[in-house]
């Protein structure tokens, strides 16, 4: 545990704000060490580190892997890596996607919680989608403090009314006044990690995940002992899907380490739904080619039967890869947020 504050945060579309709100907020003698994870497109460079530092009087920086952490400084999660806490230095590792992204919320979340145990305070800001409500039910498991923006509040409002659905939060707080209530709570004396009651399999199995998330082989690792296996299939690589409950809500990880959320494993099953249409699609029409092309040599063999023969399957082959293509442009990618807003424009 950490003889200092951790405060781990994790934002999507429509975090950005709130961020700089915090960090001009935060004094310059900010006795916490803060990581921030936020979902970043892997193809393209970070200038969150800049932004914030613009915004405040705190240092900003992507975080090193292997770097110690200190308190007084904010760490940002770097493209393409999860952000995670090992012991008392930073890990920036290529470890399994979770949620469909890396950087991952749930993995820094998880990890701060395993490594700091009750000195952990858990901020789960604007974005889509519920990456951040297993970490944080994780971290209010180990003894930390769970904080949400207000729904109301969020540009989007999906990842922080997951997070108050799911989790005992603690605080539900504005943006702008984020800063001013963590100066409070790390102000306060940090609690004894002795005084947490945390159930031994629930232990066993987040340090488990947090070594999966490090790059370890999830496989040899007894993934598959977290749950009972599903019929579902990973959207990502096609292993074996083992549910995991975590109170209320269930999760779901494959033997080759790649996590979901129910909702996000539904977009992602839908997803793939499409891509197999297209594959489906360019397969049939591929047949049609070559039908039509050996059809076409027989005739001038003169073999007309045969040749007529070829050119009808390819008709045939061609009408039903029109129908094929009606499914894919009326293909819908599902979601919470999806389903929830179709039925209130049913039930208005």
């Amino acid at each position: 545990m950490l003889p200092y504050w951790l405060v781990v945060i994790g934002a999507s579309a429509g975090g950005t704000k709130p961020l700089m709100d915090l960090v001009a907020n935060l004094p310059a003698d900010f006795p916490a060490a803060v990581c921030l994870t936020t979902h970043i497109p892997p193809y393209t460079p970070s200038h969150l580190p800049e932004i914030l530092g613009r915004s405040g009087l705190l240092p900003v920086v992507h975080a090193q892997d292997g770097e110690p952490i200190q308190p007084g400084r904010i760490y940002c999660a770097v493209p393409d890596h999860h952000l995670l806490l090992q012991d008392e230095c930073l890990g920036v590792k290529k470890g399994p996607k979770e949620n469909r992204v890396r950087p991952a919320v749930d993995t820094l979340f998880r990890s701060a919680a395993y490594s700091a145990g009750p000195g952990v305070i858990g901020v789960v800001l604007s974005g889509m989608l519920d990456d951040g409500t297993s970490g944080l039910w994780t971290i209010k498991q180990f003894g930390g403090i769970a904080i949400v923006q207000d729904p109301e509040d969020a540009e989007h409002s999906s990842m922080p009314a997951s997070a108050l659905n799911q989790v005992e939060v603690d605080h539900t707080v504005r943006g702008q006044d984020l800063g001013d209530l963590l100066v409070q709570l790390v102000a306060e004396p940090l609690p004894y990690a002795a005084g947490v009651d945390i159930d031994p399999a629930t232990q066993h199995r987040v340090k488990t995940e947090v070594k999966i998330a490090l790059s370890d082989h999830a496989f040899r690792k007894g993934v598959m002992e977290f749950g009972k296996v599903t019929p579902q299939t990973c959207p990502e690589c096609g292993g074996v899907l083992v549910q995991i409950k975590e109170g209320g809500f269930t999760r779901y990880r494959c033997h080759t380490g790649h996590a979901y959320t129910g909702d996000t494993l539904l977009v992602g099953v839908t997803e793939h739904v499409e891509e197999t249409l297209w594959r489906t699609m360019r397969t049939m029409e591929e047949a049609v080619m070559l039908l039509e092309n050996t059809g076409r040599e027989f005739a001038q063999a003169g073999d007309q039967r045969l040749a007529e023969a070829y050119k009808r399957k390819a008709r045939d082959l061609e009408e039903r890869s029109v129908l094929i293509f009606r499914d894919v442009t009326e293909n819908e990618r599902l979601s919470v947020d999806t389903l929830k807003n179709e039925v209130q424009h049913r039930n208005p």
